[in-house]
């Protein structure tokens, strides 16, 4: 496995555009994990989309994403991480989401490159 990269490069690997990596790359996003009855909803917004995904932990999931794949998506809970794993076209990549030292930390995986994201509460 490689090191960790930034997220431009991570997206790269997964087929995102030029244009969209360069967005995401300054966009700072929102992000807003909630439970609403049986389903959990992650919002993120930012100036350049928003985008917002319900689901029922373990049960796969049609999902769209920001940019523009469509993704048969399964969350789960492992311990106090949330483990989100996407799958579109052969391909899979799995989202972590866990809070270290007050923050939101995401660890991205597609095949063996990983790309770390930390989101600090405002």
């Amino acid at each position: 496995m490689i090191p960790p990269l930034s997220l431009p490069f991570f997206l790269t690997f997964t087929g995102v555009g030029f244009a969209t990596r360069q967005v995401g790359n300054v966009t700072k996003p929102t992000v807003i994990i909630a439970k609403e009855g049986d389903k959990v909803v992650v919002k993120t917004q930012s100036t350049f989309k928003n985008t917002e995904i319900s689901f029922k932990l373990g049960e796969e999931f049609d999902e769209a994403t920001a940019d523009d794949r469509n993704c048969k998506s399964t969350v789960s809970l492992d311990g106090d991480k949330l483990a989100h794993v996407q799958k579109w076209d052969g391909k899979e990549t799995k989202f972590v989401r866990e809070i270290k030292d007050g923050k939101l930390v995401m660890t991205l995986t597609f095949e063996d490159i990983v790309a770390v994201r930390t989101y600090e509460k405002a």
